[in-house]
Parts: structure tokens; C-alpha cells; sequence
């Protein structure tokens, strides 16, 4: 077995089946369409609540930024000293929504304390961005009736979240800066975000329960259809399914009675066709059988006197001689192969030496100058010694019938099992023949217009080797071919044995 064939066959079993079950898919499937759907709106939520929280918090900050610079800004005297830009500082922080202000003027390079809270907040704390935007004037129209504006900018600092914005107080004078601290909004947010997470995991295992309670409905008229068709696949052809509903799984569920029903009357039609067969087939071996056996008993007193007989009658004595025997011969082959139809061939086992059977069989046919025999003795197996005569002597035989002497039969011993190989020295088989050597009346031989056997040998061979829970194989050699049979060293059950036998 290759690597490729072990990693396929371990995963189509244990839990690599488990995960291709169409249960788990379909759970799979309603958790990623809930997951999917519930991660969406978490994050569409998320992102709206968000903006919205932020912008009004800065709103609300800027808004009233301005509304308190606008108020304060009027106290501010012309070239105010440090102290006074401090105090605008102040002045405007006071509004109560707790953001710091600092003031830079140009005229006052050195003032670096004119801040709300000087220890965290300076000049240096604005970002370089907004301080440029913030410092340019724009142009006057129509709809722009103020050079300067107010500007801001979302900005962390250490770590904090901050909006920051600025505007001149007045053109030539300083400017101010707000530092709103987002460390509130972050935090409802936060707990925002865990909320959806935790809602986004409640709708998953929502979604899985309900993909559970809907693979149960939908996968439990699958199950019994399954179960069904493996019932009827055993041969059980009365069984069927209960219809309920009217949906897709009960018009299946109709179609597999339809189906079971038809299949079951179509196989006891061919049932009682091949009885007839069996029974034309016994009947009619069993009728020639006594007329035989009288044509027998006659052309053997025939062939006594053949050498008496008119040299113009001996070829035709011999000829019915030799046809009534060949005729004789199809009919026991006949019977044989009705019998095992049947089911009524049986073993008379007994334990025997396989070499001493073999033996037996090639000096009763007076094959022992063209069989080459490698069998050690006291290799004994159960057997039954007549059934396994004809295997030898159709194998023995067939071979050199077909492939020429000599030919050898090697006998091997395993572990519980005895195996005989039987090769010639001939052309071997053709591979398209190969496949067909031991069915009924297949002659490879088709360029002669008459066969001497019946096509039959080789195919009770197999059914002899099978009822005793055996095997026989054909393939080409080195040199001929070579046809191996395998039998268990101990009887096989009898059950077994009537259920292959009736298989055959």
C-alpha cells in the first residue's frame, strides 16, 4: 500500500469522517452565516456608536472652547505679559467640561507656562500639523468672511486619547489651544465593544444549537433512508420507508419505495427464471444420465472389440467411444454446477496430507513422467479428498491439456494456510483471457472449431476451492502459466461455506 493510499483510508475514518459528516457541515455552515452576520453588525455598531460618541464629545469640547476664548479673550490687554496669558488659560479651562487651554503668543518667545496645567500641557504638546494650519490665514469671500478658523485634530499622547484644537484669538495676537482628554469615551466604547463580542458570541452558540435541532429534522429522514438503502443493499427487498409530509424528503422517501418496489419484483422474476434454469439444467442431466450410462456400458464393450472389428468400422467405434465419454463427462460437470447453483454440494472433510492427495491424483491419471512435484510431506490440512482430486486434476490437466510438460506443482506451507502452485511451460494466457478462465464455457482457444473440454473444468475448480473457504488465481509466469490455489489448513465454518457456495 502506498502513502498516498494509507493517508486517504486514514482519513476516511475516525475523525476525519466525523468532520465530512453532513451534521458537522451543516452545524459549520449556520455557526459561519451567524458568526458572519453577528461579527457585521458588531462592527457596523461598533464604528457608528463610535463616531458618534467621539464627534459629540469633541463638538460639545470645541464648541464650548470657543464660546468661553470669545468671552475672556475681550479682558486681554495689548501686549499682555505672561501672567496674563496664563490667566486666559485659566479663564477659559473654567467652563466645567474639563479640558486644558494653552496660550502661545509670539510676542512672548519665552512664555512657556501660560497653560491650564503646564506640568502635562505646553506649546510643545501641539501637534506641528495643527499649529501650521492654525497659524495661516485664508483668504476673505464671499462665504469665508474670518482669515482665521478654528481647527482640530484627534492626537494620542502618551498613550491617551486626545482631541486637540486651536484657533488666533485675534490677528495679531496669540493663540489658543485645547487638549480634551477621550479617556472616558474610550472606556464606554470598550465596554461597547465587549458587550457586542460577548452578543456576537451568544448568537454563535445560538446558531449552533439551532443548526443541531435543524440537522436533527432535516438529517433524521436522511439517517432512515440510509439505513433503508443499506437494508436493501443486504437483500432485504421488502423493506421501505414510512412517508410523512409532503416535502422534498417525503417525495424521495416515495421515489425509494417506488424504487425497492420495482427492484424486488424484477428480482423475483429473475429468481424464479434461474430456478426454472437450475431446474430445466438438473432435469434434464438427470434424464440423460440413464441413457448414458447404458451408451456407456455398450461402447466400452465397443472399444474391447475395436482391434476384432472391420478396419473401416474401428475409427467410427472409437469415435462413439470417445464422444459418449466426452458426453458423459459434460453431463457430471453439469450436475456438479447445479448442485453448487443450488447450495447442496457439502463437504465430507477429513484431514489429509496434501502431499499424499496430490500424489494420488497424478499416478490415478498416469500423469507421474510430466508432473515435477516440490510437496514436503506433513503438511496436513481439513479437506474434502474427492473435491479437492478434481481441483488437482482440473488444474494438473488444464495445464498440460494447454500449456505443456513439464509441469510443476510446488506446495508451500504458512501460517494457517496451505497454498499450490501449478505452472507449465507454455505460451501462458493472454491478458485479455486472463479475466475469464474460470467462467462457464469460456474457451480461449477460439481458432479451433472444436474443443475437446467443456469449459467447465476451471470454474468448478474455483467453486470446489471456495467451499473450503479457498481461492484460486491465474497468471502468467516467467516461462507458462501459473494457477495457484489457497486453502485454509482448517475447515471453515458451514455457514460461511453455504453462503459462498449459493454466491457461486
Amino acid at each position: 500500500m502506498t502513502d498516498h493510499q494509507t493517508t486517504t483510508r486514514r482519513f476516511s475514518s475516525g475523525p476525519w469522517r466525523r468532520l465530512r459528516s453532513l451534521r458537522v457541515r451543516l452545524i459549520a455552515v449556520f455557526a459561519a452565516v451567524a458568526l458572519l452576520t453577528a461579527v457585521s453588525a458588531s462592527g457596523i455598531a461598533y464604528w457608528l456608536n463610535r463616531d458618534a460618541v467621539l464627534k459629540r464629545a469633541q463638538d460639545t469640547a470645541l464648541n464650548d472652547f470657543r464660546v468661553s476664548l470669545s468671552r475672556n479673550v475681550s479682558e486681554l490687554p495689548l501686549n499682555a505679559t505672561c501672567e496674563q496669558l496664563r490667566q486666559l488659560a485659566d479663564y477659559v479651562a473654567s467652563s466645567g467640561l474639563n479640558y486644558a487651554v494653552v496660550v502661545a503668543d509670539p510676542a512672548q518667545p519665552d512664555c512657556t507656562t501660560a497653560s491650564s496645567d503646564p506640568a502635562q500641557y505646553t506649546l510643545a504638546s501641539v501637534p506641528a500639523k495643527l499649529r501650521d494650519i492654525v497659524g495661516k490665514p485664508r483668504e476673505i469671500t464671499e462665504t469665508n468672511p474670518y482669515p482665521y478658523h478654528l481647527y482640530w485634530q484627534r492626537q494620542n499622547l502618551d498613550g491617551r486619547p486626545y482631541v486637540i484644537g486651536g484657533t488666533k484669538v485675534v490677528p495679531t495676537g496669540p493663540t489658543a489651544y485645547m487638549f480634551k482628554s477621550l479617556e472616558n469615551e474610550r472606556a464606554d466604547l470598550n465596554t461597547l465593544g465587549w458587550s457586542l463580542a460577548i452578543a456576537t458570541l451568544l448568537a454563535l452558540i445560538g446558531s449552533a444549537l439551532l443548526a443541531q435541532a435543524a440537522s436533527a429534522t432535516v438529517l433524521r429522514p436522511v439517517k432512515r433512508l440510509g439505513d433503508a438503502a443499506r437494508r436493501l443493499g443486504e437483500g432485504r427487498l421488502d423493506t421501505r420507508l414510512e412517508v410523512e409530509g409532503s416535502d422534498e424528503l417525503a417525495d424521495l422517501a416515495r421515489t425509494f419505495n417506488r424504487t425497492a418496489e420495482s427492484l424486488h419484483e424484477q428480482v423475483e422474476e429473475l429468481s424464479a427464471r434461474e430456478a426454472q434454469s437450475r431446474r430445466f439444467v438438473a432435469d434434464m442431466s438427470h434424464e440423460l444420465r440413464t441413457p448414458l450410462t447404458a451408451m456407456t456400458a455398450v461402447t466400452d464393450i465397443l472399444e474391447d472389440e475395436a482391434e476384432s472389428l472391420d478396419p473401416m468400422i474401428a475409427p467410427a467405434v472409437r469415435l462413439v467411444v470417445n464422444e459418449t465419454r466426452r458426453l458423459s463427462d459434460l453431463v457430471e460437470n453439469l450436475m456438479e454446477v447445479t448442485r453448487f447453483d443450488a447450495g447442496t454440494a457439502k463437504l465430507v472433510a477429513d484431514e489429509v496430507d496434501i502431499a499424499d492427495l496430490i500424489m494420488s491424483c497424478i499416478d490415478g491419471r498416469a500423469w507421474y513422467d510430466a508432473v515435477e512435484l516440490d510437496a514436503p510431506r506433513g503438511v496436513r490440512a481439513v479437506v474434502d479428498p474427492r473435491r479437492l482430486d478434481v481441483v488437482f486434476a482440473n488444474l494438473i490437466g488444464n495445464a498440460l491439456k494447454h500449456g505443456g510438460s513439464p509441469v510443476r506443482v510446488k506446495v508451500r506451507e504458512s501460517e494457517d494456510a496451505v497454498t499450490v502452485e501449478v505452472s507449465d511451460s507454455g505460451p501462458g494466457i493472454p491478458e485479455d483471457v486472463l479475466p475469464h478462465v474460470f467462467d462457464r464455457f469460456y474457451k480461449a482457444d477460439k481458432g479451433r472449431a472444436r474443443s475437446e473440454g467443456s469449459g467447465l473444468g476451471l470454474s468448478i475448480a474455483m467453486a470446489n476451492a471456495r467451499i473450503h473457504g479457498g481461492t484460486i488465481t491465474a497468471a502468467n509466469g516467467e516461462v507458462g502459466a501459473v494457477f495457484t490455489l489457497t486453502l485454509p489448513l482448517a475447515q471453515p465454518p458451514e455457514p460461511a461455506a453455504a453462503s459462498e457456495e449459493s454466491a457461486q
